[in-house]
């Protein structure tokens, strides 16, 4: 086994070096420090084909990042250039920049930095004015190009992109936000207001300052030695989140998020989505159904844009992958034990991606790409679905209801009240988010978004309803919304929906199960999943405590789905009070800042939810013909 590692690690190292090589013989590179308008100069690393000229001309492709635009020095040159190999190899003039505070730029680091609507002087700057300036001195300093611009990048450089896509050059011609954030209050950092513990690792790359630029991660000491693979129980022994100053008393960015619990001007102000007016140019969004980081990113930002720019070319890719996976091909496309087919990454490189930046900087422009509105996968069929819109204008809105039994159909409950189930949410014993405990202590989470939920199922704190085996295949294509009536003991909750699909128990293994002791015979897949923190019901700007033992109305979007259950699958709708250590614990006695909870204030408390005639309970979805 030694043997075998380090001849794939020289393997590796051989691939990369031949590729940085075939880089270096093709592609001449530069590094400059370009000044924004109001003097902050910003590193940035210019990659121009070693054939242009005059004659032969190239459009700019770029990415601005907080990562670091490394390997930085003369002769230093990268593995691979641009979003892929096939834009690599039919040549861009690709540049990288350093956005403020990181890395080899000037500045001061501001996570999600505020976007100035109304700019009135050379001293309001933000990402998009920094992108339009990047963007005039490029123009003007670098020689045999096309004219036209592009952009594209994943995560935190996918909100770069977003806001770059605002800066209104008339040479932008194309951005590709992928896997973007928009909102910290809503993904990566928080759900529905319910902080993602599962980022507890994260926060020395985006709370500690550097005091001058660097090509050094500066940040490193900063991170956590937890002494344990079990994030779980790391988690659980730490206790209220208020401990986690034992770690990061000194990062800013941590006591942000004490200072700010609710959705507050901090928050709001940092959203990207209220500005994605006024956008002219081609944006193709993309995303990943199975992505744990950034899912309500993509489909929010392509959702806004659609409503507040008609007439745009404004479209949609959403693939079966993890956070990012579309730009690494894998060969066999799995997420956690779930098999897709083989060289999905290459397809979408090859004949989404590719075809959308060459139209638009080196083609005609005109939109004609012969590429759909919204290209997305269907994670059950396991094939690609194209639409002329997203959601899919055919499709119809149906409810599945919760009944007595653990039942679940699309009839509505006839049953008199009292009808309900109930359960018992212990903070001090939180239902696993995953059954893997060494894959909590991971630097974000993975696996999940797909993971086999029977471990969760068999918990008497876990409500399961599940229908009967389906007799023909059913596509949920759309938005799906959790709508639940429940009344708790406590005077605060929260409610853990998943959508599962369960296979049937004659369900074969495919041959790149990756888990040996896993078995696809009776998988329960998750499908989708949300939380909300009952407290945020009414208003996510002024939370409220509940009233104990009153039934209550609980609503809210589960991230949209493109997904078969086929015949002979059951549907699954499983509901619970906590997925730890994803999201934090809510103490379930109402506290007004929970960063701030002590140990006594986390309490048990009896959760019912109702299924009664007139007071039900389910998920309303869209089905597809």
């Amino acid at each position: 086994m030694r043997s075998f590692l380090l001849f794939f690690a020289l393997l590796s190292v051989s691939f990369s070096y031949a590729q940085s090589e075939w880089v270096k013989q093709n592609y001449t590179k530069a590094e400059y420090d370009v000044a924004m308008r109001d003097g902050t100069n910003l590193h940035t690393i210019v990659y121009t084909p070693k054939d242009a000229s005059a004659a032969k001309t190239y459009p700019f492709l770029m990415q601005r990042t907080c990562y670091s635009v490394a390997p930085y020095g003369e002769g230093k040159y990268p593995g691979q250039l641009g979003p892929n190999k096939f834009l690599m190899q039919e040549k861009y003039i690709f540049v990288y920049q350093d956005v403020r505070g990181r890395y080899m730029s000037e500045g001061t680091w501001t996570n999600m930095t505020p976007q100035i609507a109304h700019k009135t002087s050379k001293t309001q700057v933000d990402e998009s004015s920094d992108t339009y300036d990047t963007i005039e001195w490029l123009l003007k300093n670098i020689p045999h190009h096309n004219g036209r611009v592009g952009q594209w990048g994943i995560s935190y450089p996918g909100f770069y992109t977003v806001a770059g896509a605002l800066s209104q050059h008339p040479s932008l011609k194309a951005s590709s936000p992928q896997a973007p954030v928009s909102d910290f209050f809503f993904d990566d950092f928080h759900h529905n207001g319910a902080f993602t513990q599962g980022y507890f690792l994260t926060f020395p790359v985006f709370g500690i300052q550097h005091p001058k630029p660097t090509a050094d991660n500066w940040w490193l000491p900063g991170l956590i030695n937890a002494n344990t693979q079990d994030g779980y129980q790391f988690n659980l022994d730490l206790g209220p989140l208020k401990n986690f100053d034992t770690y990061y008393k000194d990062n800013f960015f941590w006591q942000e998020h004490k200072e700010h619990p609710n959705y507050d001007e901090f928050w709001k102000k940092r959203s990207i989505v209220p500005h994605l007016t006024n956008v002219k140019h081609a944006v193709m969004t993309v995303g990943g159904w199975f992505d744990a980081e950034d899912l309500y990113g993509p489909l929010t930002v392509y959702k806004t844009l659609e409503r507040n720019n008609p007439g745009a070319y404004n479209t949609l890719v959403m693939g079966p992958f993890g956070h990012g996976r579309w730009s690494q091909e894998t060969g066999h496309t799995l997420h956690s034990n779930v098999y897709f087919g083989d060289s999905i990454a290459t397809f979408y490189q090859r004949e989404i991606e590719t075809t959308f930046f060459h139209h638009f900087l080196k083609g005609p422009g005109d939109g004609k790409t012969g590429l759909p509105d919204a290209y997305l996968f269907d994670t059950g069929k396991k094939a690609w679905q194209q639409f002329d819109r997203w959601p899919a204008a055919a499709a119809t809105k149906k409810t599945l209801y919760f009944h007595s039994g653990g039942k679940l159909s699309f009839e509505a409950p006839k049953q008199a009240a009292p009808g309900y189930t109930e359960y018992v949410s212990d903070p001090h014993k939180p239902v696993p988010y995953i059954e893997n405990s060494t894959a909590t202590m991971g630097f974000t989470p993975f696996d999940y978004m797909s993971e086999d939920q029977r471990f969760a199922a068999r918990r008497t704190d876990v409500l399961v309803f599940q229908t009967e085996p389906l007799t023909e295949d059913v596509t949920l294509g759309g938005e799906i919304m959790a709508k639940l009536n429940f009344s708790t003991t406590g005077t605060d909750a929260d409610f853990f929906v998943k959508l599962v699909d369960v296979y049937p128990g004659n369900e074969p293994d495919h041959a790149y199960l990756p888990h040996k002791n896993i078995t696809l015979s009776n998988y329960h897949q998750m499908v989708r999943s949300e939380i909300m923190r009952a407290r945020f019901r009414n208003s996510f700007e002024k939370p409220e405590p509940l009233i104990a033992n009153k039934i209550t109305p609980l609503n809210f979007r589960l991230q949209d789905v493109l997904h078969t259950f086929k015949k002979g699958h059951r549907i699954q709708i499983q509901v619970q009070s906590t997925a730890f250590p994803l999201f934090d614990r809510n103490p379930q006695k109402y506290v007004p800042n929970i960063y701030l909870a002590e140990d006594k204030d986390f309490i048990k408390a009896t959760h019912r939810v109702y299924h009664q005639t007139g007071v039900f309970s389910g998920i309303e979805v869209e089905i597809l013909k």
